[in-house]
């Protein structure tokens, strides 16, 4: 096991389990048999999906589980709503609970739950260990398994099997970055200031060594502003987590519309839809009494830095950065510029690289010294954000149509707030992981998404259209 997913094995805490969960809702109705068939002939394709985790004072390595039992994997669900329940909030009881269930170590780390008959549709609910792999990966995994989804390539008999670790970043960025920054420790702060702003303003392709002197500048200066950052604002949301765990989704935006918005204030739609999440958050918060005026909380976002084209490679590769989110401007289009002003200041920067190498040596750490070194992320943000592109089309799964697609993220150290957001069949969903002493009721927070929403919709919509806005949104 590569020492980045190692890290992410170590990383289980009783308070939160590095366990990505997600949701699907078919209709019609799905049967346990047909899913444990398509499991079987498209899942276990994926050799990692029959294999166990052995520790030992090395590290982690994958074996093969030879008790594999697809009963124990995928399993019958059922839900029992309690007195003035509906079917939507005992799933989100049920995936609750899920997420704070640890995963049997003695066998693959992870299990599929289908409850399969909820008026007339099923829902599926998967948990998979981080250790196995990162969000971009499983999107891959999980689109192999539809209908008519593309299978792993085939390895070649007798081709090695490989460790996907950081090497490949090791010898082509951190260490000339290392070398660069050893030989600077020697020399006088004015003399490198100025060495190294020469170097900067050089501007020579086939210089190789310019090239390293211009990342290792950038790396430092990345290094250094996240060391020195500030911890985060204190809210009722940041605090130390309990072990119980609540979800809430909501459903969802037109992607048009969102798309239109963006196009009106010439902003991405990534743009508009942190808007809308720092907004909700900063709503709720006010709804509470507490005061968050000119208040800003950090959200470690995942990065991602595999290729594409490798996307069914497991594992994971992805670098956090930390995005602030202005909750206290509660003027929307305010706001909506401050998230893009942010968005700007991240481009270009080391901190997602700097982050992976974190993680990478956390992995050959011993526990204690893991998770006060990884306590640091917590200490420095209050959520974790993902924002994950799906299918545009909605999917097929066994002749079921997946109506609903929705996941969680894990939370590490200390940090009891997970948001999602995910595009699927023309669509944007929010979904949000709390912890019970932090956020009793995330739905609090989940409906404030639309109104905050509708404000930009409504203020786009009085901007002065011009034919050519119009044409550009028709293609879009």
């Amino acid at each position: 096991m590569s020492r980045v997913d190692t890290a992410w094995l170590r990383m289980d805490t009783e308070q939160n389990l590095m366990m990505i969960v997600g949701i699907w809702t078919l209709r019609p109705r799905l049967s346990l048999q047909d899913l444990r068939q398509r499991v079987e002939e498209r899942l276990l394709q994926y050799r990692r999906f029959r294999q166990k985790v052995v520790e030992d004072a090395l590290g982690a390595q994958w074996v093969d589980d030879e008790d594999f039992d697809i009963a124990r994997h995928v399993v019958p669900g059922t839900l029992k709503p309690a007195r003035g329940q509906t079917l939507q909030q005992a799933l989100q009881d049920r995936v609750g609970a899920l997420c704070a269930q640890p995963l049997d170590p003695a066998h693959p780390l992870w299990q599929f739950e289908l409850v399969e008959d909820m008026d007339g549709e099923s829902a599926l609910i998967a948990r998979i260990h981080h250790c196995i792999a990162d969000g971009v990966a499983l999107i891959a995994v999980m689109l192999s398994i539809t209908d008519g989804g593309k299978p792993p390539p085939k390895r070649r008999r007798n081709e090695p099997v490989v460790v996907e670790d950081h090497d490949w970043l090791t010898d082509a960025l951190l260490k000339p970055i290392t070398d660069l920054t050893i030989k600077a420790i020697g020399v006088s702060g004015a003399a490198m200031s100025k060495g190294v702003d020469l170097m900067m303003a050089a501007d020579h392709p086939l210089d190789h060594s310019l090239h390293a002197a211009k990342l290792g500048y950038q790396a430092v200066s990345d290094v250094a502003a996240f060391a020195l950052m500030s911890d985060d604002s204190h809210t009722s949301l940041k605090g130390k987590p309990g072990t119980v765990k609540r979800v809430a989704w909501d459903e969802g935006l037109p992607l048009d519309a969102v798309k239109a918005v963006g196009k009106g204030f010439n902003c991405s739609v990534n743009d508009v839809l942190l808007s809308c999440v720092a907004g909700a958050i900063g709503r709720y918060l006010r709804s509470r009494g507490e005061e968050v005026e000119g208040k800003e909380i950090r959200a470690m976002v995942p990065v991602n830095l595999r290729p594409l084209e490798k996307a069914y490679q497991l594992g994971n590769r992805f670098g956090l950065v930390p995005l602030v989110l202005p909750i206290g401007i509660a003027n929307p289009v305010e706001r909506l510029y401050a998230v893009r002003a942010r968005m700007q200041e991240l481009k270009g920067s080391f901190q997602p690289i700097m982050a992976f190498g974190l993680l990478s040596v956390a992995g050959l750490l011993i526990k204690p010294v893991q998770h006060a070194m990884l306590n640091i992320f917590a200490k420095k943000a209050t959520a974790v954000m993902t924002n994950v592109p799906g299918p545009a089309e909605a999917l097929k799964f066994c002749g079921a149509t997946v109506d609903r697609v929705m996941f969680w993220v894990p939370q590490s150290g200390d940090m009891g707030v997970g948001v999602s957001i995910l595009t699927y069949a023309g669509k944007v969903q929010f979904g949000l992981i709390t912890d019970e002493k932090l956020c009793p009721h995330p739905q609090a927070v989940i409906d404030q998404f639309g109104p905050e929403f509708n404000q930009l919709l409504v203020l786009a919509l009085m901007l002065p259209w011009g034919e050519e806005q119009l044409s550009d949104l028709d293609g879009a």
